[in-house]
């Protein structure tokens, strides 16, 4: 197979990436050529112990990392949208390893692959990354869940992150109206609620009123992904690892339209 059929599939992902990383488009679009062109000159290979997609960020970052200087847009940050200023304020160690992991979907173990790393450093940049995230997108959080433990649970967690709990509901009705009474910057939701009340109809609901993430946690994924309707973003099944919530959270606050607007 040729070196372009390998990667071709690949390369829209990895300009979308360099995008993100250099908060410009052209800026990353010259990395992602550099890239290429040192692969079809042979003057760079895709590692052959890495799957084609890992071994092609890798090269990418080989380049970012040895002709970055050259390639840097010098004009400011004027003109780029909030949440790639929000982004180029994160150390680039840091804005890495995030970038990999919630917008791309590597392991942290491919991820650091990628960033010639060890899996413990990655881990470290990408929690140094989401603090960063948490504390410039401060928000309100209603909680729908009506296990009194899980709910106590999820609060502390949001509250590690500097978040504010501004509401708590155990049922659909519950629920809809916390958010007439107080609208929240995001939404944490059980499926399956006190009174065989749906989470799902009360996201709905809060839906129709504002637009504002959402992030299902729950015992019954199956529920919500059945390819019958379009599926959540952030879907977290019980019982949960806390850092996975904590993950979802900073995920779901920097990359939802609403909130880069509010920001802006």
């Amino acid at each position: 197979m040729s070196l372009l059929a390998r990667l071709a599939p690949h390369l829209p992902y990895v300009r979308r990436y360099a995008r993100a990383l250099t908060g410009d488009q052209i800026t990353g679009d010259n990395y992602v050529r550099v890239a290429l062109e040192a692969l079809a000159a042979g003057e760079r290979q895709l590692p052959p112990e890495m799957t084609p997609r890992v071994a092609l960020y890798h090269v990418f970052h080989a380049i970012w990392a040895s002709t970055g200087a050259q390639l840097e847009d010098k004009s400011g940050m004027e003109g780029r949208d909030d949440a790639s200023r929000r982004l180029m304020r994160i150390a680039p160690r840091s804005r890495q390893a995030f970038l990999l992991t919630a917008l791309e979907g590597f392991t942290p173990s491919e991820a650091a692959q990628i960033l010639d790393a060890d899996a413990g450093d990655v881990e470290r940049l990408i929690a140094e990354a989401q603090s960063d995230i948490d504390a410039e997108l401060a928000t309100d959080v209603l909680i729908i869940e009506d296990e009194a433990i899980i709910s106590a649970d999820i609060e502390s967690l949001v509250k590690e992150l500097g978040h504010r709990v501004t509401g708590t509901a155990t049922t659909h009705d519950e629920a809809v109206d916390a958010v007439a009474r107080h609208r929240p910057g995001l939404v944490l939701a059980d499926i399956q609620l006190a009174d065989g009340s749906s989470g799902i109809d009360a996201v709905k609901d809060i839906l129709k009123r504002i637009d504002v993430p959402v992030i299902f946690i729950t015992a019954f994924p199956e529920r919500l992904l059945t390819g019958e309707r379009p599926e959540p973003t952030f879907l977290i099944t019980k019982p949960f690892q806390p850092e996975t919530v904590k993950a979802a959270i900073s995920q779901a606050l920097f990359f939802h339209p609403s909130r880069q607007r509010e920001a802006a």
